[in-house]
């Protein structure tokens, strides 16, 4: 029994992060821009977090948002990953209820055999999109249901001990791509506890049963093969910029970009719309969902995160960086990872 060799601190430029740091991408598709720039942009920020010394960036599984390009999660890894050399790439997550476990299985394995020891398969059972979208992906409406024994199929799959007899994934068998389950809620923690798999837990948009959730899968957690101690990621917002007051701009335009996805029924909105949408109570549902947010210059940024990771009990920090331009997210990943960063540790 051996704990995942994923799970290292990561060094920026010879010093050690205070915490492993990672990145949540979205494959944002700001106004005006075509999915191709976005995709480039994507690009741009692997590269600029591998630099920084971050340990993964994860790309989520969403469908039919028009502000969002991250639907086709293998697709992005294989791209991103011909562009980077060293840092971790995976599924923050597959929504794993939209897929055979079989297909997935043979994605992620023939991902690992393109970027060896660099693959990650982040799990979660949410559909990632609206019931329309569900009957148009082919969603069996109760194959959530079934979650925990789709992880095991998979999990067989890549280990290359079947549980379809006569059924190996090609490529995949024997790969044993590390495995994470996603989560917003208890069940998610006590599933990865039960088997002994790390523990993501949605904080980043979905705060309410952080303590909860990461206290019960560290209490019920069960060694397994691939770790032998819990390990958890807690997801977290950030706009690091070199002031707070460009900081707490470009969250008021973030805001405006989120109200507008939430609330804009599919349109594009302007400035103004957006800003209606804010008054008129979508400002509270956003800046809930962003309840754990770290909005400054470095020395605020870090001294957020530092409470976070405290609170949350996290291992390591998923961070979604967040800007309404390119340029803002990499200067954001630039300057967490320089704010993070410890002298001789």
């Amino acid at each position: 029994m051996t704990a995942d060799p994923t799970m290292s601190k990561p060094r920026w430029k010879g010093r050690a992060m205070a915490i492993p740091l990672s990145v949540l991408d979205l494959v944002p598709v700001a106004r005006g821009e075509t999915f191709g720039d976005s995709i480039a942009a994507s690009v741009a920020l692997a590269q600029r977090a591998e630099e920084h010394g971050y340990r993964r960036v994860w790309y989520a599984e969403h469908h039919n948002m028009p502000s969002i390009a991250s639907s086709a999660t293998s697709v992005l890894i294989a791209h991103v990953g011909a562009h980077t050399r060293r840092i971790r790439l995976g599924a923050g997550g597959v929504m794993l209820p939209n897929h055979a476990p079989l297909t997935i299985a043979e994605q992620f394995g023939t991902l690992e055999a393109m970027y060896p020891g660099r693959i990650d398969l982040g799990l979660g059972r949410a559909p990632g999109t609206d019931r329309t979208t569900m009957y148009a992906l082919r969603r069996d409406l109760g194959a959530s249901g079934t979650f925990p024994q789709d992880v095991l199929e998979l999990q067989a799959y890549l280990a290359g001990e079947s549980r379809v007899p006569g059924v190996d994934a090609i490529p995949g068998k024997g790969s044993r791509v590390p495995l994470y389950i996603l989560g917003s809620s208890l069940f998610g923690a006590t599933l990865a506890a039960a088997l002994g798999l790390p523990y993501a837990f949605a904080s980043h948009f979905a705060p309410q049963a952080l303590e909860a959730a990461v206290a019960a899968y560290r209490r019920e957690f069960c060694p397994s093969e691939q770790l032998d101690r819990p390990h958890v990621i807690a997801g977290v917002n950030v706009i690091a910029a070199d002031t707070a007051e460009v900081a707490r701009e470009q969250l008021h335009a973030v805001r405006r970009a989120r109200a507008a996805a939430m609330f804009g029924r599919g349109r594009t909105l302007t400035d103004a719309e957006a800003e209606q949408l804010l008054a008129a109570g979508g400002g509270a549902q956003v800046d809930q969902m962003m309840t754990y947010s770290a909005v400054g210059a470095p020395p605020q940024v870090r001294d957020y995160l530092d409470r976070f990771s405290e609170l949350a009990d996290a291992d390591e920090l998923m961070v979604a960086h967040h800007s309404s331009t390119v340029d803002g997210r990499l200067r954001s990943v630039s300057l967490l990872a320089e704010a993070m960063a410890t002298v001789g540790a």
